[in-house]
């Protein structure tokens, strides 16, 4: 719960230790006919099939080595498959094991405990998505899973600074509650925002297989398991501290024994412990499309257009008379994206500049096509952190748009109409 970070200052470096001149407005285009939007798509998937015994995919994971003082956790964090392996029956298991062959040293002496941790960065990130694991938790005192993110920037910014998202974890001592936990800049550690989601009857989570996940767009995060939402986050959560998710992130595994918040274990603690992971998923939800499509309204009330109602690569994105036509049905993506014809806004050239025009383009993931969309109404491209503009302050038919400095005027604002 935003207090692992004493592995992370080297876990980045090595992946074996923890580590313009105002342009002219356009001639307006008239209007027609329409698209659709694209069916799913997986980003990441690992199902951990193959051989009983074998390490997980160094394609997709780097493995994490050494102990964590800052939250006095009592495990060594082992390389290879010594205590992250594959099942043979689809599942990766993390175990905890109340041993020490290697004559691991902790920041308490000999380490009493070895464990695995794992991590997707420098082979993954994402931003924004539906991100999901399938897992069963162990239970007994002492005991920490987490399924979790941190921003990729950590190594340069820091942690708060980066951000963390935990989307499940887990103590021993509360064994049918998990927690989702969002930390940053003024907000971290025992100050993080979130909330607990508990099963019904007295269940506990160590008994059966549950889903953990988030739906993430730009600013907002809704937590779930199974299907239950429990919580959404949006900026408006933090008391005017900064939000700092919209940006990528990479993905953790791991199992911690012992620690500030779950206490050390005690004789009841079984060991080996496992953590049983059936499958790790991030997907675009719906394509990427996320929610209902609707107009996006500007200056002089006019809607965000696709000139010629044209869904070929490079068509203009202008102010035009509301019409009800697809060319001006914009859907505000899971990935960040703004969607129309089955297309992406995207900023052309891939530009950061002032007076840089906007236009529809295959949706790609680039940071060219993603857009924070807060309360304020301004609509911003989040790799140039400028605002959509309508070009020259104009309201006429055909205006183009563009990004430009976010400036708070009224060619900056925009109304999302979602369905």
């Amino acid at each position: 719960m935003g207090r692992r970070m004493a592995l992370y200052a080297l876990a980045l470096l090595c992946c074996s230790s923890l580590a313009a001149a105002v342009p002219a407005v356009a001639a307006p285009v008239p209007e027609p006919t329409p698209a659709a939007v694209g069916a799913a798509a997986v980003t990441f998937s690992d199902d951990f099939n193959g051989a009983a015994g074998s390490a997980v995919d160094g394609g997709k994971w780097q493995i994490e080595t050494g102990d964590n003082v800052n939250n006095h956790e009592r495990q060594y964090y082992t390389a290879g498959n010594n205590n992250a392996a594959l099942d043979g029956q689809g599942n990766l298991v993390i175990t905890a094991r109340k041993d020490n062959p290697g004559n691991y040293q902790c920041w308490y002496g000999r380490c009493e405990y070895t464990s695995a941790r794992l991590n997707t960065s420098g082979k993954f990130t994402s931003t924004y998505g539906r991100v999901e694991a399938r897992m069963k938790v162990p239970r007994g005192q002492g005991m920490w899973p987490a399924f979790w993110m941190l921003g990729n920037d950590i190594g340069n910014v820091g942690w708060p600074n980066s951000g963390e998202i935990d989307i499940m974890e887990n103590v021993g001592f509360e064994p049918g509650t998990v927690h989702g936990t969002l930390h940053g800049p003024g907000y971290s550690g025992s100050g993080g925002i979130g909330a607990g989601y508990t099963l019904p009857n007295g269940q506990a989570f160590a008994d059966a297989f549950h889903t953990f996940a988030i739906d993430w767009s730009p600013n907002a995060i809704t937590w779930s398991v199974d299907g239950n939402v429990y919580q959404t986050r949006t900026p408006a959560d933090l008391g005017g501290r900064t939000w700092v998710f919209n940006k990528p992130f990479f993905i953790i595994l791991n199992l911690a024994v012992g620690g500030y918040w779950p206490g050390d274990p005690n004789s009841s603690t079984p060991f080996p412990s496992q953590l049983v992971v059936d499958y790790v998923r991030v997907s675009t939800n719906d394509g990427g499309s996320g929610g209902t499509a609707g107009t996006i309204t500007g200056l002089g009330g006019k809607c965000v257009d696709v000139a010629g109602a044209n869904p070929a690569n490079g068509t203009p994105v202008q102010l035009y008379d509301c019409n009800g036509s697809a060319a001006q049905q914009w859907t505000v993506a899971s990935d960040g994206s703004l969607r129309a014809l089955g297309k992406c806004l995207d900023v052309k050239d891939n530009s950061t500049a002032d007076g840089a025009q906007l236009q529809l383009w295959d949706c790609n993931g680039g940071g060219n096509q993603r857009w924070a969309v807060p309360d304020a109404r301004d609509i911003v491209n989040i790799q140039a952190d400028k605002c959509m503009d309508a070009t020259g302050n104009s309201s006429a038919n055909g205006t183009r748009l563009q990004i430009w400095t976010c400036t708070g005027a009224a060619n900056q604002k925009w109304t999302v109409n979602r369905g």
